[in-house]
């Protein structure tokens, strides 16, 4: 009985909210059938874009407004191909009038050109009596043409707002777009209200989680973004809505479990909810802060009389106390310091003549007879006779058999002799020396 409740208020309301030019004899009869069954049942504002119309929705209720591509195809050219007219990628584009984007409690979403857009939102009673006119423009990425329609919101006011006992859910197997479904929506109102038992029940608001700061999830286990839903009641909130608000369940929230929750199989057949993001508000027992804003006035500056702009005639300014104290001030200490670091480096210095004078006799004769030797045995190195190293002696030609002649570096260029002489290339050609038993060397 539930479920029908909630179906026939839905459908109520779609109806009420797709009149438009009906006299108000006409509206006051619908809005008093509507206001019985919506005692009964769920309260959410539905309707369907066809063409320039106006929509009533109430203040604090969920407002959802479905953009249709299947009209707007009728604005555009048909497609060449027969049987193909769904191919069409239409996008839309919503603003209120004369303003590039929507007001700030109304959100917008279109997930692929191929789906329906969807406009959604919560009006405030700041809101009630104010008529807003969005400017609805279809795009037709085929054509490159656009058609543009106006939707008129006009905004009412409920007895029953605000409702005092908010509760907000979040979803993680949903995605927004997904939620706003009238029958998804209907659903999860009714398995609320199986929970909380109000005789009012109404969806405040809907919020994607990507618009709180959650990051989109990965595409993969078809994974979802997760969406808050805010639901009002009546009466006070369920003992299973109080449950999480346990000690045993608040510490296993912080350990990243999840609670223990008596009604969570209610609605574990089709919503996941994360009870420990669930938020449970009495407004009744909320203190109201009031800020003490500053009068802003009335935007016109006060009269103090003509301005005075000062003579273009300069006085005459003296800069030599500039120039001392930019130029002359430094000048002077740099040559300061260049006459100390000169007299330190030229006029204290000792000399030859001066260090042997103060030197003993004895070390000087000392140092010079060191320093005669080192050199006389330096020219003797340069002058000595070794023996030639096996390496540069004669050696057999590998291939020939013939005396191949050394190659020293002092008179060959190593760099550009083969490692092997050939046959043709053997004209510098000597006899090995040979030893004799009495160790003499004869040729």
């Amino acid at each position: 009985m539930v479920s029908v409740g909630v179906f026939a208020g839905l459908i109520v309301a779609v109806i009420v909210r797709c009149v438009s030019g009906t006299d108000g004899q006409t509206r006051a009869l619908i809005d008093s059938k509507q206001r019985s069954v919506f005692q009964s049942g769920v309260v959410t504002i539905l309707s369907k874009s066809h063409g320039d119309r106006n929509v009533y929705p109430s203040a604090g209720v969920l407002f959802v407004h479905v953009l249709e591509r299947e009209y707007f195809k009728g604005e555009f050219p048909p497609y060449p191909k027969a049987g193909d007219s769904s191919s069409d990628p239409i996008t839309f584009n919503t603003n209120l009038k004369g303003y590039p984007d929507r007001p700030g409690w109304l959100r917008y979403i279109q997930r692929t050109p191929h789906s329906d857009g969807v406009l959604y939102g919560s009006p405030t009673a700041a809101h009630i009596g104010k008529p807003t006119i969005i400017e609805i423009t279809a795009y037709n990425k085929r054509t490159f043409e656009t058609a543009r329609h106006n939707l008129v919101i006009n905004i009412m006011s409920t007895e029953e707002f605000p409702l005092p006992y908010q509760a907000e859910f979040f979803i993680k197997n949903m995605n927004v777009e997904e939620m706003l479904a009238s029958e998804v929506l209907g659903d999860f109102l009714g398995a609320v209200k199986n929970v909380w038992q109000p005789e009012r029940l109404n969806a405040i608001n809907i919020t994607s989680a990507l618009d709180r700061g959650g990051r989109v999830p990965l595409p993969i286990n078809d994974l979802k973004e997760g969406v808050y839903v805010m639901v009002g009641a009546d009466v006070q909130f369920s003992s299973c809505l109080r449950e999480v608000e346990t000690p045993q369940n608040q510490l296993r929230c912080s350990q990243e479990m999840e609670p223990v929750i008596s009604c969570d199989k209610k609605f574990r057949a089709q919503f996941h909810i994360d009870w420990c993001k669930i938020s449970l508000v009495d407004i009744t027992k909320v203190v109201p802060v009031h800020s003490n804003r500053p009068d802003p006035g009335t935007g016109v500056l006060p009269d103090i009389g003509e301005y005075n702009p000062p003579s273009e005639s300069l006085k005459s300014r003296d800069y030599f106390a500039d120039f001392l104290i930019t130029l002359a001030v430094p000048s002077a200490v740099a040559l300061v310091l260049f006459i100390i670091l000169a007299y330190s480096m030229c006029c204290r210095r000792e000399g030859v003549e001066k260090r042997n004078m103060q030197t003993p006799d004895i070390q000087l004769v000392h140092h010079s007879s060191i320093q005669k030797s080192t050199k006389e045995l330096r020219s003797m190195s340069k002058n000595r006779e070794i023996s030639w190293p096996l390496s540069t002696l004669p050696v057999f030609h590998p291939v020939s058999g013939e005396v191949v002649p050394p190659i020293h570096p002092d008179s060959y260029e190593t760099t550009s002799m083969p490692l092997m002489q050939t046959q043709t290339n053997l004209q510098n050609q000597i006899q090995i020396p040979q030893q004799q038993s009495s160790g003499k060397w004869y040729s």
